[in-house]
């Protein structure tokens, strides 16, 4: 440990640092190459895909914006951009929400529902040949609990 501007840090060790870097650059590759797999193949984005996704999963394809913020981790107000593009593309409407007259829901239309099933299959085979026929079962086990231990984590400071 050091004493920077009267602060300790405890700095990372040598594989500390190569666990960190490797999780960034192949964060980073991972989610460029999913991304564009599906603008190429279906005009999508990534973001795009995973609200698709997320209603699609929900009792009458819907889910306050909020919460639907909250469930991809992204800020109110880039939901709120998103959601204005996508529904300008057709693909989901927003409706007042019945039960609290200050909420507003996403709603997945016919048409956002057609073009995820059809990207859904793009997105599953980017996701088996780049991450998930990579790793041995266990690994997958392994990664899955690292990641949900530093979602309840993070989730948990707010």
């Amino acid at each position: 440990m050091t004493e920077v501007m009267g602060q300790r840090t405890h700095w990372l060790d040598d594989c500390e640092m190569a666990s960190w870097r490797a999780y960034i650059v192949g964060s980073a590759l991972l989610e460029y190459r999913l991304n564009r797999e599906l603008q190429q193949a279906h005009g999508l984005s990534l973001a795009d895909y995973e609200i698709l996704v997320r209603l699609s999963e929900r009792p009458n394809r819907q889910m306050r914006m909020s919460e639907l913020a909250k469930d991809i981790a992204h800020s109110k107000s880039r939901i709120s951009h998103q959601i204005r593009r996508m529904e300008s593309a057709g693909l989901v409407r927003r409706d007042d929400c019945p039960s609290d007259g200050r909420g507003v829901l996403a709603v997945l239309t016919d048409t956002g529902m057609a073009k995820l099933r059809e990207a859904a299959p793009t997105h599953v085979a980017g996701v088996r040949a780049h991450m998930i026929d990579l790793l041995a079962p266990e690994e997958q086990k392994v990664l899955a609990r690292v990641f949900e231990r530093l979602t309840d984590h993070l989730r948990g400071i707010d």
